[in-house]
């Protein structure tokens, strides 16, 4: 029932005849197929061009992106295939493993892009080899803040910054879904208020986006590539909502990771390693844990929301396995003296939070 879909697409590509499988999805509107023929191997990419709202346009001010929906608001690419084809000719031209493009159509939201195989950071992490796996996303990070490729730009696609607009709309989805899922109902427009205001306040603080922030930076979107060298032997996927922000936040995506356990010890170290090897001529120190501090409240007030929408609203009620350890990572979170006044904010009014 798959192949037919994508026959006309694969036949155009050299890909005529070959076998078609269905791979887990993601919590978002595309799909993935792994195809297997007489060129290799490759995955299918997926993504309707009409399944979920527009994103930005590059000019649009914060009153026009609430108008078009959530995706042009917190500047998500949505279903622009060519964000993801940009953004990964860029990060192969920096040196790093992105998959390469073997065939793309954006106008129906198919592409046939290299498969990195199934090295999944999650599934090949153990005891015995987590530092040394953590160690190498760290020097991914380092190797493309210090290679600083322009932002990239293509056909179709622009890179735009992290701006506030996008993320306070974020962490609004804690308010937004969270909120009522926990209380049975949404807080009153006061208290909307005073929490954007709190938000507004501590995203104010964040230097100006010098870096592509990769945006889902963890685990189950990094593949182990040991026959690489140097950063290439990091794999990457799962960046087509990349913008340019701030160094701290892929740090906090990896290490505040919302699916697996990742220890305070081994966090703080990886902390470290990019701080002690960031360029220290252009490096604050200070003002990067700083940055840290406030984006990982924002983040993980970002995730509770979005765990939340996905049950409540997509009906996929397994998300909510994975609030626990939300929870408990945003209550870290707001313990951190840099955030005290969104600490206040939700001992006030959402003292489980802060328990």
């Amino acid at each position: 029932m798959t192949k037919p879909i994508f026959e006309d697409f694969l036949d155009a590509s050299g890909w005529g005849g070959s076998r078609v499988a269905p791979l887990t999805g993601d919590a978002s509107s595309r799909s993935y197929f792994r195809v297997a023929g007489k060129e290799g191997r490759a995955l299918l990419m997926s993504a309707p061009p009409d399944a979920e709202t527009a994103p930005c346009p590059p000019a649009a001010t914060p009153n026009e992106r609430r108008a078009l929906g959530y995706n042009a608001s917190a500047r998500l690419a949505g279903p622009n295939l060519h964000a993801f084809i940009t953004i990964a000719d860029t990060l192969r031209s920096a040196g790093l493993s992105a998959p390469n493009i073997f065939a793309a159509d954006p106008g129906r939201g198919l592409a046939l892009i290299e498969d990195l195989g199934d090295g999944l950071f999650a599934n090949v992490v153990d005891t015995g080899n987590e530092s040394a796996l953590y160690e190498n996303a760290i020097d991914v990070l380092l190797h493309l803040h210090a290679q600083a490729p322009s932002p990239p730009r293509g056909d179709g696609y622009e890179m735009l910054a992290y701006d506030q607009t996008a993320l306070t709309t974020e962490a609004e989805l804690l308010i937004e879904w969270y909120w009522r899922l926990k209380k049975g109902a949404s807080p009153e427009d006061s208290v909307k208020e005073e929490f954007s205001a709190v938000f507004d306040a501590l995203l104010s603080d964040l230097a100006p986006p010098s870096v592509i922030v990769l945006r889902d930076y963890h685990a189950e979107n990094l593949l182990w590539l040991p026959d690489r060298q140097g950063p290439a032997r990091v794999g990457v996927i799962d960046f087509q909502d990349g913008l340019l922000g701030s160094r701290a936040y892929d740090l906090v995506s990896l290490l505040e990771d919302a699916r697996r356990d990742v220890s305070p010890s081994l966090a703080a170290a990886m902390i470290d390693r990019y701080a002690s090897a960031a360029d220290q001529g252009a490096f604050d120190k200070e003002q990067f844990l700083h940055e840290y501090a406030v984006l990982a409240v924002q983040r993980n007030a970002k995730i509770l929301g979005v765990f939340a929408r996905l049950a409540e609203r997509d009906g996929k009620p397994r998300y909510l396995d994975l609030l626990p350890r939300v929870e408990g990572l945003f209550r870290a979170d707001l313990a951190r003296p840099q955030v005290a006044s969104a600490h206040k904010f939700f001992k006030t009014h959402f003292p489980e939070l802060t328990a």
